[in-house]
Order: structure tokens, then sequence, then C-alpha cells
């Protein structure tokens, strides 16, 4: 891989994982910026560039267009009207779908046969319309997923147990949205199980916090871009590095037939495989819920962009 990425959008997402990259040591030797706004690229880029001589890693930063993308490693989509206070990620549908197809288009037409990583929301719904409009194999196409509200658990989980968070295993899964929870038949801590460190209720209060902490965010300052800006740089670092680590990103699932947040391998090859966790019979009950209820924003793409959940192919 010759390290070199593309980031569209440069508003406060896509410039947090610019300026992430610059801030730690890191496989990504170029980034190219590309925006609808094209000054608002360059201002990033001189921006950034500022950082270059004190920096933990050298990098090339430029601006570019969708014809630089062909060879390029990934592209990280995170372009797309925000979310509003008040706003749900679902409500973003038409409006990111749109959006989202005047991107894919031209990237493939540059030639490019690389790795989408795709962060807009709906997130999951985005990743499935990606891995549609793109025809590029299922573990080519990637949603940021449920990695940051994993993230998010296992800080809380840690400030409980009075440990490390990445001395935490667990994970939040489905949907990256109102319908997510968390698997807690498989959370850990140094070999104990959560279950049997956190009572019932505290499991309660965590699992609400996490699903709602963006809605929280976004009402006090208006978006979210910091913890997400860090977690896609830790995806980005994995596939470059062939690191093969465990991360719930948005992936396609053989069974329903969406994309969401599972625990799955990621590399160079991109998702190389979902793990087969065992679920209890209510978070099978839950994981079914959140896949009906991410086919069902898809349904809802399908009026503005014609793709349908059962057109997925197999990877």
């Amino acid at each position: 891989m010759s390290g070199k990425i593309m980031i569209v959008g440069t508003g406060n997402v896509g410039s947090s994982i610019a300026f992430t990259l610059l801030n730690q040591r890191t496989p990504v030797k170029e980034v190219i910026l590309t925006d609808i706004d094209t000054e608002d690229a360059e201002g990033e880029v001189m921006d950034l560039t500022d950082a270059l001589a004190v920096s933990p890693s050298f990098l090339r930063i430029k601006t570019g267009t969708y014809a630089d993308a062909g060879d390029c490693d990934i592209c990280v989509i995170t372009a797309g009207a925000n979310q509003k206070p008040g706003e749900t990620r679902t409500d973003l549908v038409r409006k990111n779908a749109a959006i989202l197809k005047s991107i894919v288009d031209p990237v493939m037409n540059a030639g490019f046969h690389g790795i989408f990583l795709v962060v807009s929301n709906p997130v999951d719904t985005l990743s499935f319309l990606t891995y549609q409009y793109s025809g590029l194999p299922a573990e080519k196409v990637i949603g940021s997923g449920t990695v940051l509200d994993s993230a998010r658990l296992r800080y809380c989980i840690a400030e409980e147990l009075d440990v490390h968070p990445k001395s935490v295993h667990a994970y939040q899964i489905g949907e990256h949205g109102d319908s997510e929870f968390t698997l807690w038949s498989a959370a850990t801590t140094g070999g104990e199980k959560v279950v049997d460190l956190l009572s019932k209720n505290k499991r309660d209060q965590i699992e609400d916090y996490v699903r709602n902490k963006a809605y929280q965010i976004i009402q006090k300052k208006g978006a979210t871009y910091y913890g997400v800006g860090n977690c896609v740089v830790q995806i980005i670092n994995c596939i470059l590095n062939d690191e093969r680590r465990i991360l719930p990103v948005s992936s396609y699932d053989d069974n329903t037939k969406v994309y969401n947040g599972f625990p799955a391998v990621v590399g160079k090859a991109g998702v190389i495989r979902r793990l087969k966790v065992k679920l209890t019979e209510e978070e099978g009950i839950k994981f079914q819920k959140s896949a009906n209820a991410i086919r069902e924003t898809i349904t809802e793409a399908e009026q503005t962009t014609g793709a349908k959940p059962e057109e997925a192919k197999n990877a």
C-alpha cells in the first residue's frame, strides 16, 4: 500500500481526522483533502501544514479532486449534511444519499480500487449504498459503525471499575443510532465478565448514556468530531498496517442483508471476517430489530437513489 488517502469533506469531522493523523505516528504518507467548498479545503490545508514542522509524522497534505482518487488506498467519506439539534440520524438519509452518489460515481470513474471508509451518517445505510454504487466487493466498503459508540462504552465501564479503558473489551453493536445496544454477554475486563461486576441497573444506565451521548453533545456544542476523528484514524492505521484488529465497524451481514456494526477482523484487505459471536436470545432479538431499523432507512433512501436491500451481493 502506498499510504495515500483521500478525505472527502473538510467540515468538522474531515478536518479532525486530518488533524489527528498529524498528531500521532501513522503509516499515512499523503492526504488529499477535497470538498465542494474548494476554498475551505484550501484553508484547511494551509492551517494543517503549519503543524508539519512539529508533528510526530511528516505527511504530504494537499487539496485535490475526485480525479486524484485513482491511486489512493482509502477514500474516507465524511461529506454530508450535518445532524441538527433534535434531528435523528435517519432524518439525514434523503439528503445524504444524494450527496453520496455524487461522490462515489466520480471516485470510481477515476479508477479507484481501494477501500471506502464511510463516516457520514446514517453510516450503516450510507455504507450499504456505497457498496451498491461502487460495485466493489463488500469487504472493501467499511463504515465507521459502532467503533465510536464502543469507545464511549469502554470508557464508561472503565470509570465504574477503576481500570484503564484499554483493559475493557466490550462492544456496542447494531445500528449506529437509536437501536444500537450493548453486547453485555461478551463484555469482559481481564477475563472477568462485566455482568458479574456491575448491577443490572448500572449496566442499563451506561447503555442508555452511550446510546444518547451524541445527542447531548450536539445539543451542547452543535456537532461531534474529536472522538470520531480518533476512531476513524484508528481504522485507517489498522488497514494500512494490516493489523487485523477486531473492531466493531459497519460491514455487510450475510444474514440480515444490511450493513451494521459488529466485531470484525480488519486489515489491508478491508473486512477480513465478521466474528461469530454467540448472542443471547434477548440480544438476538435486539440485533434483528436493529437490522430492521437499518432496512427501513434504506427503503427511505430508495426513494432518492433506487437502491434496494435485496440487491446486495454476497461478499
